[in-house]
């Protein structure tokens, strides 16, 4: 009689899929010499797949020979990192990565010699935590080399073996077991490898920003991670100030959806934005919707309303979870504020540059200017102003 875990496995719509079963059948799935493992067989049995969920393939062909059958079945190949074992294939729409067993030879922190092979316990150990060292055949049937689903079932991230030594392997491995403890744990944290993390914290200088970057964006996407960067924080790992955690916490409270952006603004308001873009190497694009938050979010706290939902109208709901958050407003009070902002149909300028040529204004920086103090007439009446009265509020200043 099959566990619920593999019930799941065998009923999962993704191994259902003709194009993931050709890929196993062309890869001897039949002789279990290829197996799904990771995260899309932990999330299968969690039944928590989401859109963002890869397909990660082992199997115990050597890259050579999986290229060479993939190409003779017509199917796309790129190596997207075959000196370590791992080629992508493409086929229709489905995107399967697919790694040589292997073992690390040496290792510095950041790149790894590797020797392939076809001892799927050997593959298992040399990944990081118990609840991604799982493995389901095409058919959906579970391998256990570690004894991880005990740990995934009940969401106990720990490091496979001795967590020093997973570390030693790969620094970033410390940011991962704190967002697998968040995204997996519910922010209870393993003793061994929360001490590991906290005597590798200070010697991570190598990892580079865009690795680190990304785990941390993924980690404040997740719906609770106040505890986990407290606890982050608590090991100097982080350097945010203490008085940064409490709002996090209160966002996450209040939120049901927290946003990426909408924590990395509440950061902002306690670390410098250029030293944070360059420490995560943050792109222009995701610290422009921060910083735009940070603007809309500091009118809200004014009650400068109007001039919110004029300027930030498409983003002022979430401006108010960031303001709400930093003032330490109660429900009652942001509610009130809600109300406040729901009453207000922002309307557009009902001037422009041409009307202003048009009056006589001369072209130029100055016609900017004048356009600017429109606005701030426009809003500051609540968007009531007749058009001729617009003009007469310019002109005279």
């Amino acid at each position: 009689m099959s566990i619920p875990a593999e019930s799941r496995l065998h009923q999962a719509n993704w191994l259902r899929q003709r194009e993931v079963q050709d890929i196993f059948a062309m890869l001897d799935g039949k002789k279990s010499r290829t197996r799904a493992v990771g995260g899309i067989v932990r999330d299968t049995i969690l039944e928590r797949l989401t859109s963002d969920n890869d397909i990660d393939m082992a199997t115990e062909l050597l890259p050579d020979e999986v290229m060479a059958r993939a190409r003779s079945a017509g199917i796309a190949v790129y190596p997207t990192g075959v000196e370590h074992g791992t080629v992508t294939l493409r086929h229709g729409e489905v995107s399967v990565e697919v790694t040589t067993l292997r073992r690390d030879l040496v290792t510095d922190g950041r790149h790894a010699e590797v020797t392939f092979g076809s001892n799927w316990r050997v593959d298992a150990e040399r990944r990081d935590f118990t609840l991604n060292a799982l493995y389901a055949d095409m058919d959906g049937d579970l391998l256990d080399p570690l004894g991880g689903l005990g740990d995934c079932l009940s969401g106990h991230v720990k490091f496979i073996g001795n967590a020093n030594e997973r570390i030693a392997e790969d620094g970033l491995r410390v940011f991962r077991f704190f967002r697998f403890s968040a995204s997996h744990g519910k922010q209870n944290f393993d003793g061994a490898g929360l001490a590991a993390c906290g005597a590798a914290a200070g010697r991570l200088s190598h990892l580079s920003a865009e690795r680190v970057g990304s785990e941390m964006l993924r980690m404040l996407g997740l719906p609770r991670i106040a505890v986990t960067l407290a606890k982050m924080n608590a090991i100097s790992l982080l350097s945010l100030p203490e008085y940064a955690i409490a709002p996090l916490q209160s966002y996450e409270r209040q939120v049901n959806k927290p946003l990426c952006a909408a924590r990395l603004a509440l950061i902002l308001g306690a670390v410098p934005g250029d030293g944070l873009q360059r420490q995560w190497r943050l792109s222009n694009e995701t610290m422009t919707q921060a910083q735009l938050l940070r603007r809309a979010a500091a009118l809200i706290t004014a009650m400068k309303l109007h001039e919110a939902a004029y300027r930030y109208g498409s983003i002022v709901e979430s401006a108010l979870d960031v303001a709400a958050a930093e003032a330490g407003w109660g429900e009652a009070g942001k509610a009130a504020v809600l109300g406040n902002l729901e009453k207000i149909t922002p309307l557009p300028l009902p001037i422009s540059g041409r009307d202003l040529l048009d009056a006589g204004f001369a072209p130029g920086p100055s016609l900017g200017q004048a356009l600017n103090r429109a606005e701030t007439a426009w809003i500051s009446s609540e968007f009531s102003l007749e058009p001729a009265s617009l003009l007469s509020i310019i002109q005279s200043d």
